[in-house]
């Protein structure tokens, strides 16, 4: 997706089965998005994605997935995924 204000980011921790379960079910889907796995960062790049997930999520909780729509899902929630990205 080339425009910004549709964009879908998954924000994720590379151990985490509730991020598995996200990523894999936009793929089945065949959502069109950009995952990040903040543990896989480091230094100021981490710093500036960490500071991105704050200003949506305070509490940092894994996986956070912004729509482009300005939601924003904490957790692995199907039906609110499907509602958002209008699966």
């Amino acid at each position: 997706m080339s425009d910004d204000s549709n964009e879908v980011k998954l924000f994720a921790l590379s151990t985490c089965v509730h991020c598995k379960n996200t990523k894999q079910y936009l793929e089945e889907h065949g959502v069109d998005y950009k995952c990040v796995f903040v543990d896989q960062l480091e230094g100021d790049e981490r710093k500036a994605v960490l500071e991105e997930i704050r200003a949506h999520n305070p509490k940092l909780s894994f996986p956070t997935l912004v729509c482009g729509n300005g939601r924003v899902i904490v957790g692995f929630h199907k039906e609110d995924i499907k509602e958002a990205l209008h699966l």
